[in-house]
């Protein structure tokens, strides 16, 4: 171990040295990246619903040694995923003191790790170029940005996804003992990180078997990769056997009773088709007017002409494979209510964001195609850093703004001015369960207060409130219901959150 680490290490030396500049501008680009991902976390930060229920898992292991089998809940009905995103973020809150910026931070680190990766894989694949390229995408896409300061189980994919890729091009090497990797990074994805969008690796490794199955690997490998595997589905296993098989029961009505894959998949197409379009090209340009719309043809009309050469490369193949059956495999997917979001495809963004950079590449050996790159950069970077600026900046103070800093301001200004005296606290947020709040206050009370409120009911009463505009008669229904409660005395705002001081009715 010690020899293949000093040779990496001597390796890595040599490269670095032999192109000193391009390796400045990666590291100019990454520390931008990383910037971009941590600055102010801890005032823009969103915590809301699905934060702060993750939040009260880990308190509840940290404070109470409370372990556990399920992790996030995947949105479908009593399917959950498995722990491995809890026990990853747990030891930043630990670290942090419960401060959700920590393994917020941690996330972003890994997003930018991912990207260093990326540029890895661009230079075996293809040139150097083109991994500046593509780092330099990855690095300054507001949606990508967006993505990793999403303190959320998604974000790890952007690193996952490209450690994937990296394992199935070693495998193309020769290198058979990647399966293992490639066994558990699949588990994981699946089971424990991914949305959706990540079911669909499991098809592309099947092709990808076929097409390498002279790298197949030996009975060993195979016995190892199987138990790297059921590793990652342990948790849930175990999980099921002890509730008397709910999650299979659970499952099984998804894929089966509601019938969430269907061949008859016509009347889905054209919105299929308009979602890859939008997901994968607002990761380039967050708007698509004219002038976008044609940079992005031009860079899809000389991947059509350089295709005859792509497929040569057994990366860009690697590429194509998980991105095709992505899109084939979504048509038939019309479970969850028909229902399909942007970030069920985080495990794809930078492997789209890859390949594009190494069209980039191919069009900027041409000279025209030199204007043509540093064009599209220049409206890359005028669209993506101005929205970046705005939205890390930001204050938070806005009528409809509500993020860390000013949940944080809601919960200080009850307990300073209940200074001391027990008190009540009642929380209205949409989609009506304020795990966020529960979990500040039980944080940040506790931190810097010592107590927390009263779950009996005394006279002194706080009303904190968000405001829910597609539904305001919901928050309506909740002020009548708190009138007959009791009287404000006083209120106060910190952007979109009120906070009032109620008397209790005798």
């Amino acid at each position: 171990m010690k020899k293949i680490i000093n040779k990496i290490k001597k390796d890595l030396l040599k490269e670095v040295g032999r192109h000193k500049v391009v390796y400045f501008c990666l590291g100019i680009i990454l520390l931008a990246g990383l910037i971009a991902r941590v600055y102010r976390v801890g005032t823009v930060l969103g915590f809301y619903y699905d934060q702060g229920r993750d939040a009260l898992v880990i308190w509840e292991l940290i404070h109470k040694g409370k372990l556990f089998l399920i992790g996030p809940t995947t949105g479908i009905a009593g399917i959950f995923r498995g722990p491995f995103y809890y026990y990853l973020i747990a030891p930043f809150y630990f670290v942090g003191g419960g401060d959700p910026a920590w393994p917020a931070v941690m996330l972003a680190v890994l997003s930018v790790l991912a990207i260093a990766l990326m540029y890895y894989l661009a230079l075996k694949m293809q040139d150097r170029i083109s991994g500046l390229f593509a780092a330099l995408i990855a690095s300054l896409s507001f949606y990508i940005v967006m993505a990793g300061r999403w303190l959320s189980n998604p974000t790890p994919m952007l690193l996952l996804s490209m450690i994937l890729v990296w394992l199935m091009v070693l495998v193309t090497e020769g290198k058979k003992w990647a399966w293992v990797g490639i066994a558990f990074v699949a588990g994981s994805s699946l089971f424990h990180f991914g949305s959706a969008g990540e079911a669909f690796y499991f098809p592309a490794l099947l092709l990808f078997a076929i097409w390498q199955r002279k790298n197949l690997p030996g009975r060993k490998i195979f016995v190892l990769s199987l138990v790297a595997f059921l590793i990652t589905a342990m948790p849930q296993i175990v999980f099921d056997i002890r509730h008397d098989g709910i999650l299979r029961e659970n499952i099984k009505k998804f894929l089966i009773d509601d019938g969430s894959f269907k061949l008859s998949f016509r009347q889905v197409l054209e919105k299929r088709l308009d979602f890859y379009y939008d997901v994968f090209t607002n990761k380039i340009f967050h708007w698509r007017r004219k002038k976008e719309v044609v940079m992005l043809a031009v860079v899809g009309l000389t991947f059509l002409v350089c295709l005859p050469k792509f497929i040569k490369q057994k990366g860009v193949v690697i590429l194509m494979l998980l991105l095709t059956t992505l899109m084939v495999g979504l048509l038939f997917f019309q479970g969850n209510f028909g229902n399909i979001y942007d970030y069920y495809l985080t495990g794809y963004y930078l492997v789209f964001i890859l390949l594009f950079g190494l069209v980039l590449g191919r069009i900027w050996r041409f000279w025209l195609g030199k204007i043509f790159v540093i064009f599209f950069f220049w409206n890359f970077f005028a669209m993506n850093i101005n929205i970046i600026r705005f939205k890390i900046t930001d204050n938070v103070d806005g009528p409809g703004s509500v993020a860390l800093k000013n949940e944080l301001q809601a919960i200080d200004w009850v307990y300073r001015d209940a200074a001391g005296r027990p008190f009540n606290i009642d929380v209205y947020v949409p989609p009506v369960i304020p795990y966020a709040y529960d979990y500040l206050i039980k944080w940040y009370g506790m931190k810097n207060f010592g107590y927390l409120p009263e779950e009996k009911q005394i006279s002194l009463l706080y009303t904190i409130y968000e405001n829910d505009n597609p539904h305001p008669e919901r928050l309506e229904a909740w002020f009548e219901r708190q009138k007959g409660i009791g009287d404000v005395v006083d209120e106060v705002r910190f952007g979109g959150i009120g906070v009032q001081r109620r008397v209790r009715k005798e």
